[in-house]
């Protein structure tokens, strides 16, 4: 097994608080001390060992990896509305066999992005995680390209297909700061917040009832990304 060089437990709130940091290699944290106890092999999304396109198939979960880029903007793999199918990448978190992995570069226009994500059902509709506290993950980056990458959570209120949005896609979520080791994320459904300045509706807070699925975007202009996640998983099981 390949061990990591360093590994970190990081609970993101606006307020850049902390939780201490974990022995190399460690998943134990945040969830049990913050955000109730790990959810354990129910909460996962999808830790990409199986080597497919396709989420975990759990407690009614299962939906398909995409990505997403608008004109300008270069991304590997194409796998959405332009084609191609989502492949998982060898290289995942604490040893393990695989992750998802994007890169290319973002265009330099007024809107511009590039991204990845899964839907949580398939076909794709709202999925209640209200069972659920948060989100956590493992992410780092690579020796190249931008630090910065947006967790984006769509619900009802921001997605087009929850037919509330007058200005959809400004969805509830957490921007990152991202380093070339593994890290854990966690991040609470509370402590998600949508941009300012566009979309709406803004309402006070996501839905996790009508949650669509996970995103991880990059929008800096001109910048070039190379990003890796793994073992999604919902957190702060009752």
């Amino acid at each position: 097994m390949i061990s990591i060089q360093r590994s970190s437990v990081l609970l993101l709130l606006f307020t850049a608080a902390c939780i201490p940091r974990k022995q190399p290699g460690s998943s134990a944290g945040a969830e049990n001390t913050v955000e109730g106890k790990k959810c354990g092999p129910d909460g996962v999304i999808d830790d990409g060992e199986d080597n497919n396109n396709q989420s975990a198939a759990t407690k009614g979960r299962g939906g398909y990896w995409y990505t997403f880029a608008d004109d300008s903007s270069a991304i590997t793999p194409t796998a959405g509305k332009k084609g191609g199918v989502f492949n998982m990448s060898q290289g995942g978190a604490n040893g393990s066999q695989y992750g998802a992995h994007m890169n290319g570069k973002v265009g330099g226009g007024n809107i511009v992005f590039a991204g990845m994500g899964l839907n949580f059902t398939e076909p794709k509709g709202p999925y209640d995680a209200s069972a659920y506290k948060g989100i956590s993950f493992w992410a780092k980056k690579g020796s190249a390209g931008t630090a910065k990458v947006r967790l984006k959570v769509p619900d009802k209120n921001t997605d087009p297909d929850g037919k509330v949005c007058a200005e959809c896609f400004n969805d509830f979520g957490s921007d990152l700061v991202l380093t070339e080791q593994w890290t854990k994320y966690v991040v609470p459904f509370n402590q998600m917040k949508q941009l300012g300045g566009w979309g709406s509706p803004h309402p006070p807070a996501i839905d996790p009832k009508t949650i669509y699925g996970v995103q991880f975007q990059v929008n800096e202009p001109g910048a070039s990304y190379d990003i890796w996640i793994d073992d999604v998983e919902f957190t702060g099981c009752p």
